[in-house]
């Protein structure tokens, strides 16, 4: 039995138990707070002897537990004893009880002692980071005190600054009203030079009529004088025998002399000899007069030269067959122009290269490279006499180059982004840009200089020029007509895709526009309204450079694809008239069309330049 108990307690972990009792005991008995007990504890040892305070610790016990009263003499203790005495059994059973509630009270005080110890540790644990929490407190603290002075040293910069700013605005407030006044004298001060200006060409007009009265009145001074001399003097003329027979039909009255010869007398010299020999003296002294004139380089001088765009072309013939294709640069090509002869082509790209190609024979002549350029080619101009060459480039300028020099002649700066179009006015002298800084600018080529900027509200990718208004092309979808006389818009003409190019017809009654909604689009000039609208099956607007032509006859309207298709419409049917493709490989930037109408050129995004017969 006593076997069966002890494997029962040693099932149930009552070894586990014990081993724990006793840390517990032997962790109690090391703490500070039992010491108070255990010295009361011997006191009360030293007292009594142990049987007797067992004793009356068990009597006490059975008092309260049978309800008797507490006992006050010792005589009563011993009849109360006495009497309990007679109850071995039920004492026994107290005694057992008692024992057992002592028992039980050891365990839960082990059970109290060991919690006591574990939140000893967890008081140990709270200690130490309470420690590592007041270190990085006092580390903090450290750090607010530098952010605090860091905070300090900012706001007084910052009251050094504004205090800097304030004085930087009154200055820009002095400095605002200084350009405004400077800008308000050099606004009079261009009056002032325009009205000099005027005034110094009325007078060259008046001395220019001056002499050429006196020099008229020279003439015939000198005229009168010769013919006075003519009336006196005799003219003797030797015929031969050929002309003799020619001056018989003309001449009907002759007088024969000996040996054959013949003479015919005159009293005076020829009206006619006279006439010319007039005539050809004013036009030297005239020519003069008019190089004197073009050397003061004036805009609105009316000596200018102007040429007229004389029709070479009376049907322009439809491309059927390739006549020649070069790999023309080392990158992407973007422009194409012909001479006004039809002679020369020229191509530039984005290599900074200008070609000059000879069109001889149906093939490509490579002749000559004008470099010097600053950026990359955007277009190109032949002015109209053929001799000078302008092009647009990414550089925010325009350049000028003389044909056979290969040097450019003038540098068209003053645009602040960069320039997409360069086209010449009537002359050679003036000419027209346009820009993405959302200006057109009119130039004075002879002095290299702007006399008039126009704002255009949007960037400009083309423009074109008449005699009495510019016209430009735009990114916000629109095409705007500019008065030339004065920098104001006369007209605006909305178009549903960004206009990539203009081209105007040879008799100026046509502008022809090409636009990323893949159409093609002809303004009437005279009404201002669009006459018709081109589109095809496959045709596909490459970039915002993409140009479009008119044929020199003005028959029909030419494009090139995104897919290296070449498109041509008949403006009599307004239908598609034939497509060109196969040659291109990639897309195609720009196509023109030769003045004879004899040759169309193409060039692509891959280097390539083909000539079409």
């Amino acid at each position: 039995m006593a076997e069966s108990s002890g494997g029962l307690w040693r099932w149930r972990g009552g070894w586990k138990r014990h081993i724990v009792r006793q840390l517990k005991q032997r962790d109690r008995a090391q703490k500070a707070r039992f010491l108070a007990l255990v010295q009361a504890y011997n006191k009360l040892l030293e007292k009594s002897t142990l049987e007797n305070f067992t004793a009356k610790i068990h009597v006490k016990s059975l008092d309260n537990q049978m309800g008797f009263p507490p006992r006050g003499t010792q005589e009563s203790t011993d009849c109360a004893l006495g009497s309990v005495l007679g109850y071995p059994r039920m004492l026994e059973s107290l005694k057992r009880s008692h024992e057992g509630h002592l028992v039980e009270l050891e365990s839960i005080n082990g059970e109290l002692a060991y919690k006591i110890y574990e939140m000893n540790l967890l008081l140990k644990a709270h200690d130490a980071t309470l420690e590592e929490q007041r270190g990085r407190l006092a580390c903090l603290s450290v750090q607010v005190s530098d952010l605090e002075a860091k905070h300090c040293l900012l706001l007084e910069r910052v009251d050094e600054l504004s205090h800097r700013n304030a004085a930087m605005r009154d200055g820009y407030g002095a400095l605002h009203e200084c350009y405004w006044n400077q800008e308000v004298e050099l606004r009079r001060a261009a009056e002032r030079g325009l009205e000099l200006l005027r005034c110094l060409m009325q007078t060259k007009v008046e001395a220019a009529e001056h002499w050429n009265k006196a020099i008229e009145r020279a003439k015939q001074d000198r005229l009168s004088k010769e013919l006075k001399k003519a009336t006196k003097a005799m003219v003797s003329i030797k015929v031969e025998p050929e002309e003799l027979k020619a001056d018989e039909q003309k001449v009907p009255h002759r007088d024969a002399q000996e040996n054959g010869e013949k003479l015919w007398k005159r009293p005076f010299r020829s009206a006619s000899a006279a006439s010319m020999t007039l005539t050809r003296y004013v036009d030297v002294f005239k020519g003069l007069f008019d190089f004197r004139l073009k050397r003061g380089n004036s805009v609105s001088s009316l000596s200018e030269d102007r040429y007229c765009c004389i029709p070479s072309c009376v049907t322009a013939c439809l491309p059927s067959r390739v006549s020649d294709e070069q790999e023309a640069h080392i990158s992407e090509i973007n422009a194409i122009k012909f001479s006004p002869n039809s002679c020369l082509l020229a191509t530039g790209g984005t290599d900074r290269l200008i070609r000059l190609w000879n069109v001889a024979g149906g093939r490509l002549e490579n002749m000559q490279t004008l470099g010097g350029a600053n950026g990359s080619i955007t277009s190109v101009e032949f002015d109209p006499s053929g001799c000078y060459l302008l092009a647009a480039t990414y550089n925010n300028a325009a350049q000028l180059w003389k044909i056979g020099d290969g040097q450019f002649k003038e540098i068209l700066t003053g645009h602040t982004d960069k320039v997409t179009a360069a086209r010449y006015r009537s002359t050679r002298y003036q000419a027209v840009t346009g820009s993405r800084d959302r200006t057109v600018k009119e130039w004075d080529l002879s002095k290299g200089a702007c006399y008039r900027t126009i704002n255009v509200f949007s960037y400009c990718n083309d423009i074109v020029c008449c005699d009495t208004f510019i016209v430009s092309g735009h990114h916000d979808k629109t095409i705007r007509f500019w008065d030339s006389r004065e920098p104001r818009c006369i007209q605006v003409i909305p178009v549903e895709g960004k206009v990539t190019s203009l081209s105007i017809s040879p008799d100026q009654m046509h502008l022809l526009s090409c636009s990323r909604d893949n159409a093609l689009k002809v303004i009437d000039l005279r009404m201002n309204n669009i006459r018709q609208v081109f589109r095809a099956e496959g045709f596909k607007c490459g970039s915002d450079g993409t140009k479009a032509v008119f044929s020199p006859d003005k028959s029909y309207a030419l494009v090139g694809s995104a897919d290296g298709t070449l498109y041509l419409w008949n403006m009599e049917t307004g239908k598609l008239e034939t497509s060109l493709p196969g040659v291109h490989c990639s897309s195609v930037n720009a196509v023109a069309w030769s003045p004879s109408g004899a040759y169309i050129g193409s060039v692509d995004c891959c280097r390539k330049v083909v000539l079409w017969r």
